[in-house]
């Protein structure tokens, strides 16, 4: 059986990715959350974990915000530390900016989840058409929606995200990228 390990910054990414996933691939597929305390503990645990996994036929997805990094250089020490974990073709995914993004790419999805109802309308306006280049995309989906909690929040939207309508950039490359591994 295929299995693939998703390595998570935070508890709503692993929200999120419940919802989407199951629309992506097939149910044969083993799916496992592994869910760190933040960037920082992420990047310090993740290469003992991917070291200690021997299963074979695993594959691994890292996903992390960029926030206000640098996102070639994020994903170029990710790949680093993997590589020298033994695992150099884990797919790793940055979220631009913040993982908000992708819920701003689909203003549809939030507003069917979390309302407000004629949220969707806004998907046009220049700041939604290309949400990944927003400097705070939490701050910015609590302002417009502001019922938004974050790990529910995720929870609710995540199976709503639209796979091949989302505005953002970085969640489209992560949906290809999960799409890819099977």
């Amino acid at each position: 059986m295929t299995q693939i390990v998703f390595l998570l910054e935070e508890p709503s990414a692993r929200e999120m990715l419940m919802g989407l996933i199951p629309r992506l691939i097939s149910p044969q597929i083993h799916i496992e959350y592994l869910v760190f305390e933040g960037k920082r503990d992420l990047e310090k645990r993740m290469p003992r974990r991917l070291k200690a996994w021997q299963r074979p036929g695993v594959r691994f997805v890292v996903l992390r915000d960029q926030d206000s990094g640098d996102c070639r250089k994020i994903k170029a020490g990710l790949a680093e530390k993997c590589a020298a974990s033994g695992k150099p073709d884990t797919l790793i995914r940055i979220a631009c900016r913040e993982l908000e993004a992708f819920y701003l790419g689909d203003l549809t999805a939030v507003a069917d989840a979390i309302g407000p109802a004629n949220l969707g309308r806004q998907q046009n306006k220049a700041k939604y058409r290309n949400p990944d280049r927003l400097g705070n995309p939490a701050q910015e989906l609590k302002r417009i929606a502001p019922a938004y909690q974050k790990v529910a929040g995720s929870r609710a939207i995540g199976p709503r995200l639209s796979i091949d309508g989302n505005r953002s950039h970085s969640f489209n490359v992560l949906a290809r990228g999960i799409r890819s591994l099977t």
